[in-house]
Formats: C-alpha cells, sequence, structure tokens
C-alpha cells in the first residue's frame, strides 16, 4: 500500500515511516498541510494518517477535502493519530469523517491492524484472505497457497501482488506500480519492477493465476 503520512513531529514520522516500510509499504511523509496537499495532487494514496494539530492549520481542513473527494468516489480512507483521549474529541473526529482514530502513544502492531480492518471495511470483506484462480493470498500471513503448497512473500513481492489482485485484468503499467511500490524520496527504475514480476512468476509456478505481460503496455494478473 501507499501511505501518506501527515505529522509534525520529526521523531515519531520517522519511527512509523520506519516501520511501515519493514512490511514493503510506501510512505511519504507531509509535515504540516501544504506538504500533504502536494502530495495529494500529485499521487493516490490507499491510506491516510493524519494527525489534527499542524503548525500551518487544523487536519480536520484535509479530512473534509478528502471526504468530498470520497463522496465524489474518490478519496483514500483516513486514520486520525491524535494525542486528544476526551471522548467529545473523538466522536467529533468520527463525524468528521474519519475511519478511525488511534491516541498517542499507541503501539504500531495496533496501527497495522486498524489499517487492514478500515480496508477491509472499504472493499466489504471480512477476511484478509483471498482467493482467485486457485491461489489463496494472506497479506497478514504474507502467503500465497497454491494447492497445499504455502510460498512466503518478501515485503515488496506481497506489496505488488497485492496490487495487481486488487483489480484481475486490469493492465498496469511499470511506472504505476513504481508509484504504488515506491514512495517520493526513493528511487526506482522499470528494471525494479521487472525483477519483482521475475520473482512473482516464480512463486506462481504451477497455478492456474498468471502474471501476464501486456506488451508496450505493462503487466495484468490473469484469471482462468
Amino acid at each position: 500500500m501507499r501511505f501518506l503520512l501527515v505529522e509534525d513531529n520529526d521523531d515519531f514520522a520517522i519511527a512509523v515511516r520506519d516501520r511501515l516500510a519493514l512490511d514493503g509499504h510506501a510512505v511519504d511523509w507531509a509535515p504540516d498541510l501544504e506538504a500533504a496537499r502536494a502530495c495529494l495532487a500529485s499521487t493516490d494514496y490507499d491510506m491516510i494518517l493524519l494527525d489534527i494539530t499542524l503548525p500551518d492549520g487544523d487536519g480536520r481542513e484535509l479530512l473534509d477535502a478528502t471526504r468530498a473527494a470520497s463522496d465524489k468516489g474518490g478519496g483514500a480512507p483516513v486514520i486520525v493519530l491524535t494525542a486528544r483521549s476526551q471522548v467529545a474529541d473523538r466522536v467529533l473526529l468520527l463525524d468528521a469523517g474519519a475511519d478511525d482514530y488511534l491516541t498517542k502513544p499507541f503501539d504500531f502492531a495496533e496501527l497495522e491492524a486498524r489499517c487492514r480492518a478500515v480496508l477491509r471495511r472499504r472493499r466489504g470483506g471480512a477476511s484478509n484472505a483471498t482467493t482467485l484462480g486457485g491461489v489463496t493470498f494472506d497479506p497478514l500471513a504474507a502467503t500465497l497457497t497454491i494447492g497445499d503448497r504455502v510460498v512466503p512473500l518478501r515485503n515488496r513481492e506481497l506489496r505488488l501482488f497485492e496490487t495487481l489482485l486488487a483489480a484481475p485484468n486490469r493492465v498496469y503499467s511499470k511506472s504505476h506500480l513504481i508509484d504504488r511500490l515506491f514512495p517520493f524520496d526513493e528511487e526506482a527504475s522499470e528494471n525494479a519492477i521487472e525483477v519483482y514480476i521475475g520473482r512473482l512468476r516464480k512463486k506462481l509456478e504451477g497455478a492456474e493465476l498468471k502474471i501476464e505481460t501486456v506488451r508496450g503496455l505493462g503487466y495484468r494478473l490473469k484469471a482462468p
């Protein structure tokens, strides 16, 4: 997934970014509203982690704009990261359109679990695992199950497969996949995508589910 982290506390933001990156997520960090708006104008995000008290304004302005986009069919889910522990504050955030909230300090495992729960609700599912073409993908366990064979996935392999699986038969260009897997501050080439595609193809050997190359366009996940 690609995250936008809007947080003005450097130490806290670096800790969150580095933890999510360990799981293979691409994380862009915006220390204020201006930087967050620039990021949102440049690419789409799967999740926004939003602090409310920012140096150039109230994070609820960004929440309002995201909810307006969501009402038009766009917009990423938002989890608010707040130091405000009063029930009334949390109720206001949820009523304002936040998908969830976490009160600082929190455990990173809880953050990851809440992100998964929000995405499941958005997708209308109750389980982390997805089955397609005889392959069961479990992002929490980082595995593919093909028949009686369980295949482990490394972090970026997992995120790449997760992207392809989100829209089977859709053709993804290499540039789009780079955008999904790498944050702005990390350089990546199309060769990197070719390497990860090659690794996934080897792990899918023997399965009916295939990753096809669409010449001149990119890749798609093809189910029988």
